[in-house]
């Protein structure tokens, strides 16, 4: 056996679809401090108010894409634990930031399997964002100091660049340019623009200048915008499409706060003016279909376009538990150099 375990590391869902589970899930979520960055007590109040009312909106949202197995991102999620599992001759766990099974639990198992030493983190997330893949790591870093956990924690750094990640993507989305469509949107999970400039190592690049994702600087390694703008290009490269063929935007906006743009919601209704009747949808910052991709663009995104003037909205599927994706977790659980 390896002396390496494997943790697969996703965002979370409720446990279910009751109110009560989901206000559980939101507070956790809600009340990190890399989600929503301001002090303590005003993040309690704004928390606190956000819990009054949109428990019950989310339950109902929940309810709508829920499977009978559960909620579809755990489901798609252990089933590629399960996949990867298989594939290997080391231990693999699934880890959810937030509800369960939790990175506490993961982390726990993995350490109490013998021979195991070190434990590659990989958290699924493409893009880097202190929302997502720094407050998994700290959560990681806190559960094995507060247990004395003897393992070395070896972070898969973001993958967005990396082009068997890319060719998994393109791959997944050729079959649904190959039946006919007007437009892609490429539609990533957003993020308030003072994450990005928090993020910014020179003080100075991002958002600066229209262009600054285009340009070179050292702040694209942890710049979420740039990232995903890399990845589009990267991939309607791979797919031949022209400029006027695709474009990018952000969903997924909570608070009054200033965005990252363009926003889903407004190109959608652009698109259907602007003649669009079939409009393909695929959303890189997921690799696992959840509520957001779901729910609010399989969903509602559809009966807005719809409601604009479209004719049909496509959802491509993420790449869940494609089999060229595990061979890309599998080759990354096997060859990623291990810790000194």
């Amino acid at each position: 056996m390896s002396e390496r375990g494997i943790l697969l590391v996703n965002l979370g869902s409720p446990k279910s679809t009751q109110v009560s589970d989901v206000r559980r899930y939101l507070n956790q979520f809600l009340m990190d401090p890399y989600v929503i960055d301001i002090p303590w007590p005003l993040r309690r109040l704004l928390v606190g108010l956000i819990l009054l009312t949109r428990p019950k909106a989310s339950a109902h949202a929940y309810a709508s894409i829920w499977w009978e197995e559960g909620s579809p991102l755990v489901v798609i999620s252990r089933r590629v634990q399960q996949a990867l599992q298989a594939r290997l001759d080391m231990p693999v766990e699934l880890a959810m930031r937030y509800g369960e099974p939790s990175i506490e639990q993961g982390l726990l198992k993995l350490a109490a399997t013998p021979g195991v030493k070190e434990v590659l983190f990989m958290p699924q997330y493409p893009q880097f964002a202190d929302s997502t893949i720094t407050t998994s790591i700290v959560e990681a870093k806190r559960v094995i100091a507060a247990h004395g956990l003897q393992i070395k924690l070896n972070v898969l750094p973001p993958f967005y660049d990396r082009p068997e990640y890319l060719d998994a993507l393109a791959q997944r989305t050729q079959p649904h340019l190959q039946q006919g469509f007007d437009f892609l949107l490429l539609s990533y999970h957003g993020l308030p623009e003072r994450h990005l400039r928090k993020a910014d190592p020179t003080g100075s690049h991002c958002l600066a200048t229209p262009d600054c994702c285009s340009r070179p600087s050292p702040a694209h390694a942890s710049c979420y915008r740039a990232q995903c703008t890399s990845v589009s290009r990267a991939l309607a490269e791979r797919l031949g499409l022209r400029d006027d063929q695709w474009s990018q935007s952000f969903q997924s906006r909570l608070g009054r706060d200033k965005w990252i743009e363009p926003y889903t919601e407004a190109r959608i209704d652009e698109l259907a003016a602007q003649g669009v009747k079939r409009l393909l949808v695929a959303c890189p910052a997921f690799v696992t279909d959840c509520i957001e991709t779901l729910e609010e663009i399989g969903d509602r995104a559809r009966e807005q376009f719809i409601a604009a003037g479209g004719e049909e909205l496509v959802l491509v599927p993420c790449l869940n538990d494609d089999a060229q994706w595990l061979d890309v977790l599998q080759g990354w659980s096997e060859n990623t150099p291990a810790m000194a």
